[in-house]
């Protein structure tokens, strides 16, 4: 059964990117496109806007207002919005697919809050490979143990607003939850001057941000003589799109509760 997705901000170029692959996929269609209030988009046709030919889909700047024209709402916007769309789709129980990062820990708290009254699908990354690579992280780090040192590169394009990304603080939970480490208490997010020899426990994460880098990521488990590495490098959104459209389609079956990308694909550890 085609389930019907809605796309919140759906002007940016990771809003283009979902209406595109809504369209691709043979079991989604899209329901609605919301923009930020007062846009000037309102009423232009969001496959146009999206460069992908009309769809006879208006774009609007109010969620409320179609709000009963959907089955799923995918958003990947920021911590304010999504927080205010989740409240919004819980008092009618729909389903919602959330791909924003750098949360606060209060604004996690009274997110996850709305679990008890409608589906969540919360992913730092929907990309099916990232989500592959985040599995073997957990066997990798289980297998090789205390015997190396875990550093994480992530690099990104430009605009990104939020650092380490997402994808990389859920690479070194992933680890760190693998090792029985409380990432933390762990974590070095930066290194200058004479800071010491490296502390066994720690885990590095360096960070780039330039040009149209869509997203890189790299976890090295060094030892002696020898070193492991986890890489994924998107060239595309529409690697996250696809992945977010599938969470979707998966997600309408669900009447409540808090799941992830592992649970869409079955890679959970649990």
């Amino acid at each position: 059964m085609t389930t019907r997705i809605a796309v919140t901000g759906a002007a940016g170029r990771m809003g283009k990117a979902l209406i595109e692959a809504t369209q691709l996929s043979e079991h989604a269609t899209l329901a609605a496109a919301v923009v930020r209030p007062g846009s000037s988009l309102v009423g232009v046709d969001a496959g146009e806007m999206a460069g992908i030919g009309k769809l006879d889909v208006k774009v609007v700047d109010d969620l409320e207002a179609v709000l009963d024209s959907f089955d799923v709402l995918i958003d990947f916007t920021s911590p304010t919005a999504t927080l205010a769309n989740t409240k919004l789709c819980s008092t009618k129980g729909k389903g919602i697919v959330i791909g924003t990062t750098g949360f606060t820990e209060q604004e996690k708290t009274s997110l996850l809050s709305f679990q008890k009254n409608t589906a969540m699908c919360i992913a730092a990354n929907f990309s099916t490979g990232v989500n592959l690579c985040l599995k073997l992280l957990h066997t990798a780090a289980e297998v090789l143990g205390d015997d190396v040192d875990v550093e994480i590169y992530e690099a990104h394009h430009r605009h990104k607003v939020d650092s380490p990304s997402g994808t990389a603080l859920r690479m070194g939970e992933v680890v760190a939850d693998a090792l029985g480490r409380d990432l933390k208490a762990n974590a070095i997010y930066g290194r200058e001057g004479q800071i010491g020899a490296r502390e066994k426990e720690s885990i590095g994460f360096a960070t780039v941000r330039g040009g149209d880098v869509v997203g890189d990521h790299t976890v090295m488990f060094l030892a002696d003589g020898e070193r492991v590495e986890i890489t994924h490098k998107a060239s595309s959104r529409m690697s996250f799109a696809r992945g977010a459209v599938r969470a979707s389609c998966w997600l309408k079956e669900k009447n409540a509760g808090l799941f992830d990308m592992q649970d869409v694909l079955n890679l959970s550890n649990d």
